[in-house]
């Protein structure tokens, strides 16, 4: 296995370890499935520069957004992972939910230039109702920045660690 695919891994695992512990210490959703994607971007990246990290944060907001407005418009109380039928007007509104809020979200992400495509899971998290509270979707924003924090305190104590190896130079 390469060293790139080392670092990469134990980078990723790093980062879901500590939205990980929040969310077993304090019993909130610090853990879901699109911090996995964005935890990986991060990690292949490694980049701490303010700007791309507050795009990532952005991007989810936009997603949370509006996986918040569609599931309130549509489909308010309905969960995806409730036992509904085929064809019921309640499966109807949970997947027309999904997908505005996967149409609103790609238009908010281009048009704010905050282009993460694991934003988009994260707006069918919402708006299918797996996370569908105001509460939820601030706990989502909450984790997503958590993440982002922990990426750039790696990245920059791995560039402090890699000029450390590196060797000088010599005078002469």
């Amino acid at each position: 296995m390469s060293r790139f695919a080392v670092r990469t891994a134990v980078h990723a695992g790093a980062l879901l370890a500590v939205t990980g512990a929040v969310a077993w210490l304090t019993g909130t959703p610090f853990v879901f499935p699109s911090l996995g994607p964005t935890a990986y971007v991060l990690a292949t990246r490694r980049t701490a520069d303010r700007s791309a990290l507050a795009r990532v944060v952005a991007a989810h907001v936009v997603g949370v957004a509006a996986g918040l407005g569609s599931y309130r418009l549509l489909a308010d109380c309905v969960v995806v992972t409730a036992d509904l039928a085929p064809r019921s007007p309640a499966l109807a509104a949970v997947v027309a939910s999904g997908v505005l809020a996967l149409a609103l979200t790609s238009a908010g992400m281009v048009v704010t230039g905050t282009i993460h495509p694991p934003a988009c899971a994260t707006t069918l998290i919402v708006s299918l109702g797996l996370l569908p509270t105001l509460w939820e979707g601030l706990f989502i924003a909450i984790a997503v920045c958590v993440l982002v924090g922990t990426h750039a305190v790696v990245v920059r104590t791995l560039s402090v660690s890699d000029e450390r190896e590196r060797p000088t130079p010599d005078a002469s």
